[in-house]
This record gives C-alpha cells, sequence and structure tokens, in this order.
C-alpha cells in the first residue's frame, strides 16, 4: 500500500468517523472502498462509452451475411 495524505472539511471527517463507527470498520478501509467503488464505476463507464462508440459500426457494410437470416435457416434444418 502507498501512504496518502488528503484534506477534509470538518464535515467530511465527522461524516467519515460516523461511518466508519457504525459499519465497524476504520476510516482507512471505509475510504479505501469509497476509491475502489468509485474506480469500478468510472471502468463501468469508460466500457459503456465505448461500446456506444462502435455501436453499428459495420451496419452499412454489404459483405457480411445477415445472421438472422442465417439463423432461421438453421432452424428449419
Amino acid at each position: 500500500m502507498v501512504r496518502m495524505q488528503i484534506y477534509l472539511t470538518k464535515e467530511e471527517k465527522a461524516g467519515l468517523e460516523s461511518v466508519a463507527l457504525a459499519q465497524g470498520k476504520k476510516q482507512s478501509d471505509i475510504i479505501r472502498k469509497a476509491v475502489d467503488d468509485l474506480l469500478a464505476r468510472q471502468g463501468k463507464m469508460r466500457k459503456s462509452e465505448i461500446l456506444d462508440s462502435i455501436s453499428g459500426i459495420w451496419a452499412a457494410r454489404k459483405d457480411i451475411p445477415d445472421v438472422r437470416r442465417m439463423g432461421r435457416g438453421w432452424r428449419k434444418k
């Protein structure tokens, strides 16, 4: 682990103490969990942005067979 020093407002510090006490955890554990959650959300958002950006990129291509039509043909056999 890497040690970091951060500044919190009095309200943030009081809230953090309250949450840690209520959950029976150390304040550092609560902070690490919050950072992990933030990074996970950012990663999911990034994946979503990537998927949105590539959605339909082959829609106009004529050299790719229609998979739905192929599937109907498979079911008939």
